[in-house]
């Protein structure tokens, strides 16, 4: 590590070490990856920036211990005690098939809506277990399972079970109404994937059900947006950085902490996954265009050769900005690029920068390429440098 290296990790460490938080200080640190040392500090350089934790260290204690708490809350109610919508924490399923039957066509039913829970369920889980595939940290078990959920005297049923369940009777149905054994089914896999479905014996969770639990509270609190796909590239290098911080004391509250930045980050984003707002001001759609408006005022002559070609901002810029470049790079690299656009305070605006960056940096081949070779080019980034590419973006960002 480079002399100059060990000193702005030693600039991040003071910074965080102050009474109250520099976030001017916090921000350029971030910005330019000084936070990404070998020393603990990068989660909670985290959390500040977005917005889980203020910026007077003397508030931290309380505000954790509220928030940790809130979440657990979040689990009795969403999880231990599935489908019910009721303040007192010891009523069981039981009672209510009593009071509620599940065959009960009342949309308003307490088992409609668990039902329709399970759907969301389903795709979260078959989402989350193929997260970040190249690399094993999703398959690994937690250090931390959630003792709530895994309390072997909780007769409750954990999503875990409810997977599984529904799964069973998905594959039921379809063998009753069809006759014959071989049916296909939600989690039906070729030999060749079997271990991507593996689960850990009980007493154990694997780090994408720890995800998992966190994506469903957050459809269950967000029933406008719920769950959609690629919201488990967002939570998954949030979860990831928190559950790999050297500190034991943060990193055993690494869930509870992701949900809460996760939501906060959502709430900036989301706009991002509602498809009636793709054209809205706010949607989508508008920042694509806005990529290539960028584009066209700093390298017009590469601008006007991917209009030439009908090579449309939403063939390849719809992925780069709704999961903000998470499947274009490898995990540490991903986070990254985080830093950065979170510690800018326009962070999305810095985005669209680093597209562009990403654009002019194979200006040479998109220049010289058909429409099938640029294509090629765009869904499948060839420069892994994100230093370089980076450096590109904050010298767009200067240019200005």
């Amino acid at each position: 590590m480079s002399r100059l290296h060990q000193s702005r990790i030693a600039d991040f460490q003071e910074v965080l070490g102050e009474p109250t938080v520099a976030l001017t200080k916090l921000r350029e640190l971030c910005f330019s990856g000084e936070c990404r040392g070998d020393g603990p500090g990068l989660g909670r350089g985290l959390r500040i920036l977005l917005n889980y934790l203020p910026l007077e260290k003397a508030l931290w204690s309380s505000l954790l211990k509220k928030q940790r708490d809130l979440y657990s809350q979040f689990l009795k109610e969403m999880i231990i005690q599935p489908g019910i919508a009721k303040a007192n924490l010891g009523v069981s399923r039981e009672d209510v098939t009593l009071e509620d039957h599940p065959l009960n066509p009342n949309p308003d039913s307490r088992w409609n809506t668990y039902f329709k829970d399970n759907e969301v369920l389903l795709q979260i889980d078959k989402d989350v277990r193929r997260l970040y595939p190249d690399m094993a940290f999703f398959q690994r078990p937690t250090d931390y399972p959630c003792l709530l959920i895994l309390d072997p005297q909780n007769e409750f049923e954990t999503l875990r079970r409810r997977v599984e369940q529904t799964t069973l009777k998905s594959q039921t149905v379809a063998r009753n109404r069809s006759g014959v054994t071989n049916v296909s089914s939600p989690l039906k896999t070729t030999p060749s994937s079997l271990s991507e479905y593996e689960v850990l014996p009980n007493g154990c969770e694997a780090h994408w059900e720890v995800v998992e639990r966190i994506l469903f509270i957050y459809a269950k609190l967000n029933p406008g947006i719920a769950y959609v796909q690629g919201m488990n590239e967002i939570v998954g290098p949030l979860y990831y950085t928190f559950a790999t911080d050297p500190n034991s004391e943060w990193k055993e509250h690494a869930e509870a902490d992701t949900f809460f930045c996760f939501t906060n980050l959502m709430s900036e984003i989301r706009d991002n996954f509602i498809k009636s707002l793709d054209d809205s001001q706010c949607g989508i759609t508008y920042k694509m265009e806005k990529v290539y408006s960028t584009l066209k005022e700093k390298d017009v002559e590469l601008y006007l050769k991917l209009q030439e070609q009908n090579i449309k901002p939403q063939f390849f810029a719809f992925r780069w900005l709704t999961l903000l470049l998470s499947q274009e790079f490898l995990l540490p690299d991903v986070i990254r690029i985080w830093d950065s656009l979170f510690a800018d305070d326009k962070r999305f605006d810095f985005l669209l920068l680093v597209c562009c960056a990403m654009l002019t940096l194979i200006r040479d081949q998109l220049l010289e390429g058909d429409f099938t070779l640029n294509m090629r080019l765009l869904q499948d980034y060839p420069i892994s440098d994100v230093h370089l590419i980076l450096k590109k973006a904050k010298e767009l960002q200067d240019s200005k």
